[in-house]
């Protein structure tokens, strides 16, 4: 498949965007923008709604649980992007029923934390691929994730009923957010226990390993998708991995402290909270993003995490 075209070439699209006070929802509002699409973002805060305008959002005040206000912007829109919470079914469902029959595209936000296993940073071998995922196959996910898989596969199936359907599904995120957000919700939470508490912490041993994509290619390939993914399209996005050892160690030297210590999963739990400790911080997620870089020929540019925290990480 061609590059994606260029900002003169591509058609301008009236997207609906559903989470876009947040890291990635926020961020990919400005490249959305930047690419000369025009935005409407929903938000929870009708405080919020200035700072969208500024961004050249239009703000729509709403929640995900307004199922009337989904409806309606996903009709008027060209295309929408759901970005606001990767587990949130009722309104995912009323995404798809709204575009039904329409051939327009819905791009869902996923997580590859459902392919992770409680390790308590214990490392582990298992790496996947999009073809792994695919309903039908041998690979189940944990219980905690059952739910998550079910809706991505939701989503998807929504192919079926004219809709341009795809599911992204991100590894960890680094970078600046470009909007309202700036923070991604892994390594920001390592860096903030370590300024609180002076000691930077990875569970355990810090031996499990994470695939990473930097924020910037992470874009790229939505505006990809958004051009020209196929119906019933599943994508991870992805461009390297490392174990939280090697995370930790550079914010522990970004931030000027003693070399990292572990934390035990109890520890983590009540430091974290349930998710972000057993899942976002302590298993392994291991993918291999081959299809969009073969379907929609993604190119991501940026290749480590750690050179990121050392440039983009201060002591004070």
């Amino acid at each position: 498949m061609r590059p994606a075209s260029s900002h003169a070439e591509r058609h301008v699209m009236r997207i609906f965007l559903t989470g876009a006070t947040g890291f990635i929802g926020g961020s990919l509002a400005v490249a959305l923008l930047e690419s000369g699409h025009h935005v409407r973002g929903l938000t929870r805060s009708a405080e919020a709604g200035p700072a969208l305008r500024d961004l050249g959002v239009d703000p729509v005040l709403g929640t995900l649980d307004d199922a009337s206000v989904l409806a309606a912007e996903a009709q008027a829109a060209d295309a929408v992007i759901n970005a606001a919470d990767s587990d949130h079914e009722a309104s995912a469902a009323v995404l798809t029923e709204a575009l039904a029959g329409s051939g327009k595209p819905l791009l869902h936000t996923s997580g590859s934390s459902i392919v992770g296993e409680p390790a308590d940073g214990q490392a582990q071998d298992d790496v996947y691929t999009e073809a792994d995922i695919v309903e039908g196959g041998s690979w189940e996910p944990s219980p905690d994730k059952t739910a998550r898989v079910a809706l991505d596969r939701m989503v998807l199936s929504a192919a079926r009923s004219g809709v341009r359907s795809v599911v992204l599904c991100n590894s960890m995120i680094y970078g600046t957010g470009k909007g309202l957000n700036p923070d991604s919700v892994q390594v920001p939470r390592l860096v903030a226990t370590a300024r609180r508490s002076g000691v930077t912490r990875h569970i355990g041993p810090g031996e499990n390993i994470w695939s990473n994509v930097h924020l910037d290619d992470m874009c790229d390939l939505y505006l990809r998708a958004l051009e020209g993914a196929p119906p019933g399209s599943f994508y991870f996005v992805e461009n390297g991995e490392a174990d939280f050892r090697q995370i930790t160690e550079a914010i522990a030297t970004a931030l000027r402290q003693p070399p990292p210590q572990p934390i035990d999963i109890d520890a983590a739990i009540a430091e974290w909270g349930y998710e972000p400790a057993v899942y976002a911080l302590g298993s392994n997620s291991r993918v291999r993003a081959i299809r969009p870089r073969t379907e929609l020929d993604w190119k991501p540019q940026h290749t480590s995490i750690t050179g990121w925290i050392s440039r983009s990480i201060r002591p004070t």
